[in-house]
């Protein structure tokens, strides 16, 4: 006979397993012996190590006890279905498994991964990470709004950002954004860029400058998280409708005021 600590020691199980598999009605508790000590035979060594085989195999102890009572028939049924479970669960750690190694990487599990490439072409280019985070932000809702779109949109960033004239209001920004708002350096930022807004409209069409097709809440709430995270882009839009555009998210043409024309 067995003592519980000798059961688990044959078992390969700890002796709070044991105690676990008698509250859980898996393993019979025997009476105690004349000195208060449990006693336990060679079958409940038996029956303890089929038990530890099968959570060791992954099957929940709610369904230990049915395999351990199951003809061959049923016992062969209900591990397909518990192998059908966990390659289920598989499939899905392993998603788990690629976001996070995303998150990693430093890639947002909540871009697509034609988005995260277009910022990573941003940082290579010198922008600074607080135009890239604005635009990151953007992005997330975006993809969240209409994730059916993002690859139109997307290959039109990619053939905007290999334009030099963008890529230097980028960077012309990036030296902007510890100035003040009064900063000289805006109104020639605002003059290049409706400079560069009026020649795509010319040779491309206004549809092509102006594609955003967004609710306007949906606008002014990624106008809002642009220009918190990059002040001077209020000013640069204020210029910028006084040269005959105007906008951040969605990209309009309007009358240039008449006290400050493009120079």
């Amino acid at each position: 006979m067995l003592t519980i600590g000798e059961l688990a020691s044959y078992a390969g199980v700890t002796v709070r397993a044991v105690r676990h598999y008698h509250a859980k009605g898996l393993l019979p508790e025997p009476e105690r012996d004349h000195s208060g000590y449990r006693r336990y035979d060679a079958g409940a060594a038996v029956e303890l190590i089929k038990i530890r085989t099968l959570a060791e195999a992954g099957v929940p102890l709610a369904r230990v006890r049915e395999l351990l009572q199951a003809d061959e028939e049923e016992f062969a049924a209900a591990v397909a279905d518990i192998d059908k479970r966990l390659r289920a669960e598989i499939r899905q750690r392993q998603h788990h498994r690629e976001r996070i190694a995303r998150l990693a990487a430093g890639d947002s599990l909540t871009l697509p991964p034609e988005v995260v490439e277009y910022l990573g072409r941003l940082r290579t280019l010198g922008v600074d990470e607080r135009i890239i985070q604005a635009e990151s932000d953007g992005w997330v809702l975006l993809a969240a709004h209409s994730p059916e779109r993002v690859p139109e949109w997307m290959a039109r960033k990619r053939e905007q950002i290999a334009d030099p004239q963008l890529i230097d209001f980028f960077l012309t920004l990036s030296q902007a954004l510890d100035r003040v708002t009064g900063d000289p350096r805006l109104a020639e930022l605002a003059d290049k860029l409706a400079a560069y807004f009026t020649r795509l409209a010319e040779e491309k069409g206004e549809d092509y400058v102006d594609d955003i097709d967004l609710d306007p809440p949906l606008v002014k709430l990624m106008d809002t998280l642009a220009f918190d995270t990059v002040p001077p882009a209020r000013r640069l839009i204020e210029l910028l409708r006084k040269r005959g555009w105007t906008g951040w998210t969605k990209l309009e043409r309007v009358e240039p005021t008449r006290d400050a024309a493009p120079r």
